[in-house]
């Protein structure tokens, strides 16, 4: 298993793996809920979503070609291990992806004053789905204070390799930022 630094990339050599995420909230102090969401940009050469339909998240757990599935929305983050996990099967990913980008935000971040300086423990990790063996993992160890999105990483091809990329970029601008940047 690979213990990864943010900006470190590292080939991806399993067809089919799962990604897993997780975090810890404090407890917040006006009272709400955290509910963290992992959502899934599958992006074209132009570095812009295939079709919007290759925007996975909870309202949309899978993609066309059936290579990205969402395992459904975690409204919690309670107890251990992963909180939300996304199943990924690059044998059957249309030939038009070229990344597929992880990003984590708030939801209802402005209206609950929240962000991501009130998360710890925040991780991502790739792990064979049938044995479970961890391959990957990468610790988020900023120090967020206003951010209420972060893209976690990326998976890329590059000369017909997939490789991942430990990201660890927080924003103030939430899932609309996101989708501004990549529709």
């Amino acid at each position: 298993m690979i213990n990864l630094e943010k900006g470190q990339r590292v080939n991806v050599d399993l067809p089919k793996f799962t990604i897993g995420l997780g975090w810890d909230t404090n407890s917040s102090s006006t009272g709400e809920d955290f509910d963290l969401d992992a959502s899934v940009f599958i992006l074209g050469e132009d570095k812009k979503l295939i079709s919007d339909d290759y925007f996975v998240f909870y309202n949309q757990l899978v993609s066309p070609d059936g290579a990205v599935e969402h395992t459904g929305d975690n409204l919690t983050g309670e107890g251990d291990g992963d909180d939300e996990s996304i199943k990924i099967d690059l044998t059957s990913i249309t030939p038009k992806a070229s990344e597929i980008v992880i990003v984590v935000t708030i939801h209802k971040a402005a209206e609950r004053k929240q962000n991501f300086g009130q998360v710890h423990n925040s991780f991502i990790r790739i792990f064979n789905t049938d044995t479970q063996e961890e391959i990957l993992k990468y610790e988020l160890e900023e120090d967020f204070s206003v951010e209420t999105a972060v893209e976690f990483g990326r998976i890329y091809k590059r000369n017909g390799q997939w490789k991942f990329e430990a990201i660890g970029m927080g924003q103030k601008g939430g899932l609309q930022e996101y989708l501004n940047k990549y529709q």
